[in-house]
């Protein structure tokens, strides 16, 4: 198996960067939830955190509806344009966590060990 650095998880999912030879790779960000991975650059990463809130915004309209949390018809835009995710309310914001804290983490990171280094 392959090793990894994680940088990010909830119960839905998990974001990590591939190591290879003991060399973190951080170029891209390995994201998988649902039975589905993304193998996304940080530019791809953030472009879909844009568009799950741009989801979010979009079913804001189900409020009030009793099935919103069970509902399987919110269509979540990816970065990938030929793939659309058909996903629950619940399951769309497991992702929200799950992507910014992974954008969290790296901007984190990047100040730590960079521009925050004295």
């Amino acid at each position: 198996m392959r090793e990894i650095e994680q940088l990010y998880h909830n119960n839905f999912g998990i974001a990590f960067y591939w190591k290879k030879e003991n060399e973190t790779i951080t170029d891209k960000v390995q994201l998988v939830f649902k039975e589905t991975g993304f193998y996304f650059t940080i530019q791809e990463l953030n472009h879909f955190c844009d568009l799950i809130e741009d989801s979010m915004i979009e079913n804001a309209c189900c409020e009030a509806c009793e099935l919103k949390y069970s509902c399987h018809k919110f269509l979540l835009k990816t970065p990938c344009t030929a793939i659309d995710l058909a996903v629950s309310m619940t399951e769309l914001k497991s992702i929200k966590d799950l992507v910014e804290g992974s954008l969290f983490r790296i901007d984190l990171d990047e100040y730590v060990y960079g521009a925050g280094m004295n």
